[in-house]
């Protein structure tokens, strides 16, 4: 896995947030050094961040730099299938998750409270604790190390946790090919009475990954 330092714009755009969306009781989840708790509570969202790693504070910063310079690699092993319309530049990019890592470490120093150990698919929540469920780069992405029945629980879970779920984005890691057993997942979850939609997003850095999942229970 990689711990990656995201930023509230980048969320923004990946999950189509508008602020009503985040007017209630927001979960980032798996939120590694993400800035995008530091930044809506900064502005009084009510926002929790779950992540493993959250278990050894001390060795989050390595493990940072570790993922980003091998992010660096994966991007530039598979150029062709990256796109740079949404950053304009790899230097924006890069200024982008400085700056979100410096909100995360600050924020983490100053309210730790709003950092969760915890992993799916069994988090460490009530039932019903949050309205909207965030997973960025994490379902789908990793389907090479997680199978269907996995991402099948972790979507269960996070629907016992919160009303809805969003999810971004829907390819594997490195070249973006399609995840061969979503169709099947989303027609399960139907099945199960849940409302699913996919829903375009103005945002794409792997090329074709312009949609997010949105589930509700």
């Amino acid at each position: 896995m990689l711990v990656s330092s995201r930023s509230a714009e980048e969320y923004r755009a990946f999950f189509a947030l508008t602020d009503d969306d985040l007017a209630g009781r927001v979960l980032d989840c798996s939120a590694g050094a993400s800035g995008f708790t530091a930044a809506l509570g900064a502005a009084g969202a009510d926002v929790t961040a779950v992540d493993p790693t959250y278990v050894d504070r001390d060795a989050l910063r390595d493990e940072v730099a570790r993922s980003a310079a091998a992010g660096v690699a994966l991007v530039d092993a598979h150029d062709d299938r990256f796109t740079w319309s949404w950053y304009g530049s790899p230097a924006r990019r890069r200024e982008l998750r400085e700056a979100a890592l410096a909100a995360f470490l600050d924020d983490l120093d100053a309210r730790p409270d709003r950092y969760v150990v915890g992993a799916l698919p069994d988090l460490p929540f009530e039932d019903d604790a949050f309205d909207l469920a965030l997973c960025s780069h994490l379902l789908f992405t990793w389907a090479g190390s997680f199978d269907a029945e996995w991402h099948h629980a972790a979507l269960t879970e996070l629907l016992r946790v919160a009303d809805e779920v969003r999810v971004y984005p829907l390819v594997h890691l490195g070249a973006g090919e399609p995840v061969a057993f979503l169709p099947a997942l989303l027609d399960r979850l139907r099945s199960e009475g849940r409302t699913v939609r996919l829903v375009p997003v103005a945002y794409e850095f792997q090329v074709g990954a312009t949609q997010m999942l949105v589930v509700r229970r």
